[in-house]
């Protein structure tokens, strides 16, 4: 299992949002510059964070901005933004364990506990990294 690409994208582009804010109009065109995908995607990924309240985009002049402080944005709220993650479960079952096999009809009651733990503990674990925490490693990098 890996999670996509989408995360560490978004991460990457509300990094350079925050960083570029004084210097430049945040366009999806130069996040597309910063990240090297397509601004199709990277479009893509403003909206997506557009919706979550985590970003604001002002069409034609204005670029985009975030709206909080970055203490305030966690890797949780960002993973929860762009990664499709179906009913909210992180891990997908397959579809017909077979019910005539001992281990095929009790997989759901052996595993999905666990399951469940290990999303807990990786959700608990994203909560605690704030956006804020990622902008002051860059500022360090930066020589800022």
């Amino acid at each position: 299992m890996q999670i996509s690409s989408r995360f560490t994208l978004a991460v990457h582009i509300m990094d350079c949002i925050d960083t570029f804010k004084d210097e430049y109009k945040v366009t999806s065109a130069l996040l597309a510059s910063s990240t090297n995908v397509n601004p199709v995607i990277v479009r893509k990924i403003l909206g997506q964070l557009k919706s979550a309240g985590l970003v604001e985009i002002a069409r034609g002049s204005g670029g985009a901005s975030i709206p909080k402080a970055l203490e305030e944005i966690t890797f949780l709220d960002i993973y929860k933004a762009v990664e499709c993650v179906e009913g909210g479960k992180l891990f997908h079952f397959h579809e017909n364990p077979n019910f005539q096999c001992p281990v095929g009809k009790n997989i759901h009651l052996i595993l999905d506990d666990r399951l469940m733990q290990v999303q807990n503990a990786m959700e608990k674990e994203l909560a605690s990294i704030t956006l804020a925490d990622v902008q002051k490693d860059t500022q360090n990098y930066l020589g800022k």
